[in-house]
């Protein structure tokens, strides 16, 4: 999904400072405030936050050709869930001929792929994350072609709201579309099929470059908060499970299993793991996916706090129309369904350390403190279907508002939502997560994402490590460097950049 602009606290950095200073009075608290962000230039109210949030939710995906070999297909990851920094994470892909490389937004929550094209209206021509911005254009490409209303795959499109079309019998009509996110931004543009490269690890121990035919959108129109350059990317990869998204079409050509996994790293510099694949680790545990949902629904049943199960009636969570709970990677912070937000902060403010200054400030509750937040503050958990628990640190539920000297101010930084529950990248980092398609379930544990991992293609009988070693019989036989086109080979690299920016 892509909420709009999330803003956490309203005039949160103002709101901070005179918090601080007003407390430097009673308490040896330094008046001088610091505060840490990295958001453009004077920080972002938590209005904006928010609004950014609801804004990723969109969009849906093709079907292309080309005959492939089922194996694993692994992307860079850049990017961080830290909201005043960056506040998403984000990849390459690369497409047409001669191929260019797009950054293009990692988003669970919506299904299609699309690329800003030429010509384009209210696109962006820079952008605040230090990457350089392309427009595809489908007529200098040997390999494009337009999707007209009278394909087939435009038709199913329709059928599900993906797609618009004036003639839907036309051939020469051009198969499109329109987005609108909860900001009031937009994108608009058609369907166009062209060539997708990565490399792939098969089941004989071998890399593959490979490549596909797939059906992606070409925008050449935005609108609202998707006009502004300062968290700009050249487009959005949906990651959801409708026949239209690149995960989807990958499969039924072969190229992919019907898995995939990522591994987002929660520091500052961020990056992380993304693979079509299932990462496999000792630790994981798993739990049924809501059966024919839009989205990654999982049955949530309580949360705990220290242990203690909160006194929520668990109706809340159930999965229908208005409500339920989300996997989005596509929303930065996380979004508790009304009538268990207020049991949830206050189990949290009740459990701190007596060391903990606990303030409320304009609704939020925020925390000041000297020392670390693990030992500071209690851990929480989630508990879904199957009693299957996810373990939720401080770093999960908190953001970093300021620090003057040792003292850091803390605030809560899930939001209250009026019935859905959206887990964003702030309780999704430094977990593996694993999206089990073929047999409908979703797997996590707690992980450093920095470090290698274990996957395995569909056949189940290969392993690779991010390090780009891959090894069935014990020796290694392959070691990748960086890849110059930024496409992955053999499994996951990181690739972390210092100062990001988010949409």
């Amino acid at each position: 999904m892509r909420p709009p602009e999330l803003a956490f606290v309203a005039a949160t950095f103002l709101a901070a400072a005179a918090l601080l200073a007003g407390m430097a009075a009673a308490e040896p608290f330094p008046a001088a405030l610091t505060l840490e962000r990295a958001l453009p230039h004077k920080g972002v109210p938590a209005e904006h936050l928010r609004e950014r949030d609801r804004a990723r939710h969109a969009g849906r995906g093709l079907l292309g050709a080309a005959p492939a070999v089922a194996g694993v297909v692994d992307f860079p990851v850049e990017g961080s869930a830290n909201p005043y920094m960056v506040g998403l994470y984000f990849t390459r892909v690369k497409l047409g001929n001669p191929a260019k490389e797009y950054f293009v937004q990692i988003d669970t929550g919506s299904d299609i792929l699309w690329v800003a094209c030429s010509p384009c209206t209210g696109c962006p021509t820079s952008s605040g994350l230090n990457i350089q911005l392309e427009f595809f254009n489908p007529d200098s490409s040997s390999t494009s072609a337009r999707i007209p209303c009278s394909d087939d795959r435009c038709t199913a499109a329709l059928q599900t709201g993906e797609a618009v079309c004036q003639n839907s019998d036309s051939s020469s009509t051009p198969c499109g579309y329109t987005f609108t996110y909860g900001d009031g931004s937009g994108t608009s543009g058609y369907y166009v099929s062209d060539t997708m490269y990565f490399d792939t690890v098969m089941g004989n121990e071998q890399t593959a470059n490979s490549s596909a035919s797939v059906v992606f959108g070409c925008s050449n129109k935005q609108s609202g908060d998707l006009m502004k350059s300062d968290r700009a990317v050249d487009g959005i990869f949906g990651f959801g499970q409708h026949q239209l998204s690149v995960i989807s079409q990958l499969y039924s050509l072969g190229v992919s299993p019907k898995t995939f996994s990522h591994c987002l790293k929660g520091s500052d510099n961020g990056g992380g793991i993304l693979v079509l694949g299932e990462i496999v680790e000792p630790g994981l545990v798993f739990t049924p996916l809501v059966p024919e949902q839009p989205h990654y629904n999982l049955n949530l049943e309580s949360i705990a706090v220290s242990g203690q199960k909160l006194p929520i009636d668990s109706s809340l969570f159930a999965t229908s129309n208005t409500q339920g709970t989300i996997v989005d990677s596509g929303t930065t912070l996380v979004y508790l369904v009304d009538g268990a937000y207020d049991p949830f902060v206050n189990a949290i403010a009740a459990a701190v350390s007596p060391s903990v200054q606990s303030v409320v400030n304009k609704g939020s509750q925020c925390f000041v403190t000297s020392s670390s937040v693990d030992s500071s503050f209690p851990t929480a958990t989630l508990i879904f279907e199957g009693g299957v628990a996810m373990t939720v640190k401080p770093e999960n539920y908190l953001l970093q508002q300021g620090s003057s000297d040792n003292n850091v101010l803390w605030c809560i930084g899930w939001q209250r939502s009026q019935g859905i529950t959206i887990l964003g990248d702030l309780v999704l980092k430094d977990k593996i997560f694993v999206y089990d398609l073929a047999n409908m379930r979703m797997g996590w544990t707690d992980y450093d994402c920095s470090l290698s991992v274990n996957v395995t293609s569909s056949s189940g009988k290969n392993q690779f490590v991010n390090t780009g070693q891959f090894d069935v019989n014990g020796s290694p036989r392959y070691r990748s460097g960086l890849v110059p086109t930024g496409i992955a080979v053999a499994l996951v690299h990181m690739l972390i950049f210092g100062v990001l920016g988010s949409r």
